[in-house]
């Protein structure tokens, strides 16, 4: 449901267009930091192409992801942004990313003179506090099987390819990565994986997960 109240929020054709047509556009490789906490917030971003995880670093140094993995077409950094001040995330590509980089004055000058895009960030904004807010739910209400079950199956959705006896995510994501996307360890969720694996739930075609079975994953979400 989440999942769908975003794809309503999300910009349209036109909405990109005039995006693309005041901002810049820029190449990150895969790796790289787009921006860290501490950072003056002062630009926002479209993704073209790529994937790029939004995390925070917890006390030990390990990496919390607070928000979904932004995928192309999304628009990210804009709550930080609209309300001024220091970053508060890392934003992080998790392949090479192709983005448009528009500044804050710019971009509150097309909102000011489309006010229709505004319209449309704030209901962006507001899928995604709803979005945040299940994030919560689900941290408070399950254990990390289901958690990590959940997760597959909501990548599954918004990454998945129609595949032999499944759906691939078409994603590389690393033990590490789906650790810090549901609040475990790494070595946590390398067991669950087998888990899932050994009761064929999930495949793996190279480094990609395949969801062979969706409804024996949909059984640990409790």
């Amino acid at each position: 449901m989440e999942a769908a109240n975003l794809e309503t929020a999300a910009l349209d054709d036109l909405e990109k267009v005039l995006v693309r047509q005041a901002g810049s556009l820029v190449h990150y490789p895969k790796g790289h930091i787009v921006f860290a906490a501490g950072d003056i917030a002062d630009r926002v971003y479209l993704i073209e192409s790529g994937w790029v995880k939004i995390y925070r670093l917890s006390s030990d140094g390990h990496r919390v992801t607070v928000g979904s993995i932004r995928s192309p077409g999304e628009m990210m950094g804009l709550a930080e942004t609209l309300w001024g001040g220091e970053r508060t995330c890392f934003a992080g590509a998790i392949d090479n990313v192709t983005m448009v980089v528009l500044r804050r004055n710019k971009f509150e000058e097309l909102m000011a003179t489309h006010p229709f895009l505004a319209i449309k960030v704030a209901k962006l904004l507001g899928a995604r506090m709803r979005e945040a807010e299940g994030i919560i739910h689900e941290m408070v209400s399950w254990q990390t099987p289901g958690r990590l079950a959940l997760t597959l199956l909501k990548m599954s959705e918004r990454c998945g390819v129609e595949a032999k006896n499944g759906i691939k995510i078409g994603l590389p994501l690393t033990h590490e990565e789906l650790a810090s996307m549901v609040g475990a360890s790494r070595q946590t969720v390398t067991t669950l994986l087998n888990t899932f694996k050994h009761e064929k739930s999930i495949s793996y075609e190279g480094r990609e997960i395949k969801i062979v079975n969706p409804d024996k994953l949909v059984r640990w979400i409790m």
